[in-house]
């Protein structure tokens, strides 16, 4: 009797039409314009002239209309603007560019719409007009409050112009915005640094990103003499970091990201850790959609080349389908960077194996250690379910951490 209701069970679902849900698709939009390029700066920027940046996004929008079509059945939930220097170029331009997103892909209501800003070029009309556009997220490059130290890193902004964009940015209606500070910069002082940090709490941002300066190969940086922070310092700003904006109601979500509420994590940036789909719009940008990884080409020429008729040359690169092996490896260093962690019932469902099948030696190696801790995470509904996470120490060392779980 038993089967038999099964089977009809069975037979009557069977006739019901099922409901197909559109799969959830970030933007990334490349600015690669600035002033001049941050002595620390390793991100595909450069200085360019009006005709050039014209060009460009006659380029990208017929980029953006084209790859439209492709995702009709996305939703987009986040649009980021990065550079760069995206508040370089005229506002007009990134007003038209993200108008036709909005009317080219499926951006859903109450999407977060990001734009990166550097104090310099992020004037107060600019700022209105983004608003008036859709954007509805501000990150403004700040580094530092210290002049000096400003200098130093080869930045084009001071303090006092930083206060004038902050001020401008909540007149002009952002009620969601991120300040970026870094630390162990050039002859930075505990002091000087704490300094920044407190002043960028007292200003009351929903959002901070807190980074450790890391001073990359083919920067400028890279062959000069630095009077940098020992290590030891380093550790002392990172943590006093963690300590000042817990102290003042900001919560850690992320190893170098912290926010005053849940609402104002940043999205777009968990998309990534959460290897989500993400497509990337310009000169360079990476995407990943569907485990398949590449990346736009990096010459300009080329890449204004490619839209400028209505056939289409082949304008990506570095494509690589991503193997079952690389997407668990993904799936725990990436994810490992939320404070959160990773949920063990969703190892399972994506790779059809048990994640002690695969991690056992590594899990145990540092739970035993105190590095990493599995615990109940309650959901909405009430619920738990089984999640693995760095532990606080664990956070501190978490490169170390990570890289164990690398299966080559």
């Amino acid at each position: 009797m038993l089967k038999c209701r099964r089977q009809r069970s069975y037979l009557f679902l069977s006739l019901i039409i099922p409901i197909k849900m559109k799969s959830i698709l970030s933007l990334y939009v490349h600015i690669p314009f600035c002033v001049k390029k941050c002595l620390y700066c390793d991100f595909l920027s450069f200085p360019a002239s009006g005709e050039m940046i014209k060009s460009y996004f006659e380029a990208l929008r017929r980029e953006i209309a084209i790859s439209s079509q492709k995702y009709v059945d996305y939703d987009v939930k986040s649009i980021f603007f990065g550079g760069g220097t995206p508040s370089f170029v005229h506002s007009q331009e990134i007003y038209d560019t993200l108008r036709i997103i909005i009317k080219s892909f499926n951006v859903t209501e109450g999407a977060e719409i990001s734009i990166e800003a550097n104090p310099a070029s992020a004037m107060r009309e600019k700022l209105f007009l983004y608003r008036e556009a859709g954007f509805n997220r501000l990150s403004i490059g700040a580094q530092s409050l210290n002049d000096e130290e400003l200098k130093k890193i080869g930045r084009v902004h001071d303090s006092r112009m930083f206060y004038e964009t902050y001020e401008n940015a909540r007149s002009a209606g952002f009620e969601n915005i991120n300040i970026d500070i870094m630390s162990a910069l050039p002859d930075q002082s505990l002091g000087s640094y704490l300094d920044t940090v407190k002043k960028v709490i007292g200003l009351k941002p929903e959002h901070i990103s807190a980074y450790s300066l890391i001073v990359e190969e083919g920067t400028p940086f890279y062959n000069m003499d630095l009077n940098l922070p020992s290590e030891e310092l380093d550790r002392e700003m990172y943590h006093e970091t963690k300590n000042l904006l817990a102290k003042s109601g900001y919560h850690r979500y992320e190893i170098s990201n912290y926010a005053s509420t849940a609402e104002t994590e940043c999205f777009h940036n968990k998309v990534y850790w959460r290897r989500g789909n993400y497509l990337g719009l310009g000169l360079g940008a990476s995407s990943m959609v569907k485990n398949t990884r590449w990346s736009n080409i990096t010459d300009m020429k080329q890449y204004k080349k490619a839209f400028e008729s209505a056939v289409v040359l082949e304008h990506k690169e570095n494509v690589q389908v991503l193997s079952k092996q690389e997407q668990m490896e993904e799936f725990m260093f990436l994810g490992l960077r939320l404070v959160e962690g990773v949920e063990l019932k969703k190892f399972q469902e994506l790779f059809e194996c048990d994640i002690f099948d695969v991690y056992s030696e590594t899990i145990d190696k540092y739970t035993q250690m105190g590095l990493l801790e599995i615990y109940d995470h309650k959901n909405g509904d009430g619920s738990k379910e089984k999640w693995l996470h760095l532990t606080d120490r664990g956070l501190d060392v978490s490169n170390t951490v990570m890289a164990d779980f690398l299966l080559t």
